[in-house]
């Protein structure tokens, strides 16, 4: 357990390194546009110019990198937003609990689909499987957005049986909360469950054919043993490897959702600091992305070194 979290973290940093450096150089743009956006298009040049020297943005990209990355790493601070001066960890603060209970509630969804389906395709086969191969090619081929547009076309425009856009926290209304989220996470589901079954499906089929099942078999086990205690035990390591592929997926999946269903969260802060060239507020989103994967990817090996001693002793 302990190698799997020393190598986790090991990776965590480099990853953490080089994702920020490469997102800080891609969305860095010149100081006099970013510095006219906050002021208007009223202002002086020589206002603009003392703006872009306030912001630092007239030093080279590296050395504005060194240092939001020295004030990260001694004061933990995340910065001040260019446009509204509001911390960037409290802009974070509030959106944090909305991306936070969308994701959540996605990924048990579908693990919990994941599992039951993709076992079930593997054991009985038949129409199941044939279901599970259809709605597998269909969440793939057609894109979220267009199931989020048909959602709302239906549920919310249709028969107005849910809201088409907008967030409730659950602090107001628990109902209120749950009727927001119905159709962006019916959304995301349509594609993530029909991937990950197929996967825990193919992971569940190869572990029935080896000789270990065959041998179990001939004891006399029962069969709901020999899947529940030997089978799921064994396919836990590729299935979980996708589970947490597809949450790192989510994230983004997230981020168009929040967009189209109006909710306030990191994935619209996201986009909407881009378009502004918000640099602080933007890598505060990235950095807050990069230990989401970090937590997934550890959690994930963490659960398969605990329900499977052999990846224990790989």
């Amino acid at each position: 357990m302990l190698r799997i979290v020393s190598r986790q973290l090991a990776s965590a940093v480099l990853l953490t390194l080089l994702v920020t450096l490469v997102t800080y150089v891609l969305i860095f743009s010149n100081g006099p546009g970013i510095a006219r956006a906050i002021l208007g298009k009223e202002a002086t040049q020589e206002v603009v110019a003392a703006k872009v020297t306030e912001l630092g943005l007239d030093q080279p990209v590296l050395s504005q990198y060194g240092g939001w990355l020295a004030e990260l790493v001694t004061t933990g601070s995340l910065g001040r937003s260019f446009f509204t001066q509001e911390p960037v960890a409290d802009m974070l603060a509030t959106r944090i609990p909305v991306t936070a209970s969308l994701a959540v509630i996605i990924l048990v969804l579908t693990a919990i689909a994941s599992v039951l389906v993709g076992v079930a395709a593997a054991v009985y086969g038949g129409w199941i499987d044939r279901t599970l191969q259809f709605l597998s090619v269909l969440g793939t081929a057609v894109p979220g957005f267009i199931v989020a547009i048909l959602l709302v076309l239906i549920f919310a425009v249709s028969l107005q049986w849910l809201p088409a856009t907008g967030y409730v926290s659950p602090a107001v209304s628990v109902s209120g909360w749950a009727m927001a989220l119905i159709l962006p996470v019916t959304a995301v589901l349509v594609g993530s469950i029909g991937g990950s079954a197929q996967q825990f499906r193919s992971a569940v089929a190869d572990v029935l054919d080896q000789d270990f099942v065959r041998t179990l078999r001939s004891r006399g086990l029962s069969e709901r043993r020999i899947i529940f205690g030997h089978v799921l035990r064994s396919a836990a390591g590729p299935g979980l490897t996708i589970l947490g592929l597809q949450t790192i997926g989510l994230l983004g999946g997230v981020v168009l959702i929040e967009r189209i269903f109006a909710l306030p969260g990191v994935g619209d802060l996201t986009v909407a600091t881009s378009l502004q060239g918000d640099i602080p507020a933007v890598m505060g989103c990235v950095l807050f992305t990069i230990v989401v994967v970090v937590v997934v990817n550890l959690l994930a090996d963490l659960v398969a070194a605990w329900i499977n001693p052999k990846v224990r002793a790989a």
